[in-house]
């Protein structure tokens, strides 16, 4: 007889696997801070996305903001150490919030991104 979190933790280990990361764009090696904009496609609305990838952003130390689309998706924005944007990347890639089930991941990097003083969610 199953669980009734049987669902939840199937779900769970899935998203311990990455999802598909595109970049469109090569970064640039020689900057000490990593600008990006990252679009997050998959069930990731509804789900805790925004606040996980918040309490991700803090830990990590990366600064941006997080808001939902239109279209369904999640947008980010990131800048932090080249070591620490790929962290971010990897933390999104894998879902943040264990109910988001992420399909890919579009990543631009983007000197012309504002700097903000910390990552916070919007909408």
């Amino acid at each position: 007889m199953g669980s009734i979190f049987d669902g939840f933790l199937k779900k769970r280990q899935k998203n311990a696997e990455a999802a598909e990361v595109e970049y469109i764009n090569e970064r640039d090696e020689n900057l000490d801070k990593v600008k990006v904009s990252v679009k997050i496609y998959g069930t990731v609305q509804g789900v805790g996305f925004r606040f996980t990838t918040k309490q991700t952003a803090d830990e990590i130390g990366v600064t941006g903001i997080v808001r939902n689309e239109n279209d369904g998706s999640v947008y980010s924005e990131a800048v932090g150490t080249p070591e620490q944007i790929d962290q971010f990347i990897e933390a999104l890639s894998k879902g943040p919030s264990p109910a988001a089930q992420v399909d890919k991941v579009v990543v631009k990097f983007d000197k012309n991104i504002e700097e903000k003083s910390n990552f916070s969610q919007s909408n």
